[in-house]
């Protein structure tokens, strides 16, 4: 699995998940039930990851989507 994007908006969480799903780009996000520990601060940021077979294809399509920005390295 690789890290697309990281981040406490939970509204960005939500447009990457529906431009991943309307790619049929298969993604999985961490972290998004922490508010229960952190006292719903919204301090913890959410991890969304794709399959390494799906990262190019989905880091364009973020980047297509002008959230090139929001996208963490590549390593």
């Amino acid at each position: 699995m690789r890290e697309l994007v990281r981040t406490n908006d939970i509204v960005l969480v939500s447009a990457v998940g529906s431009l991943l799903d309307g790619a049929n780009i298969h993604h999985l996000v961490l972290d998004q039930n922490m508010s229960i520990i952190e006292g719903s601060l919204g301090i913890l940021p959410r991890r969304i990851l794709v399959h390494e077979d799906d990262n190019r294809q989905a880091r364009q399509l973020l980047a297509d989507a002008g959230l090139a920005h929001e996208l963490r390295a590549d390593d």
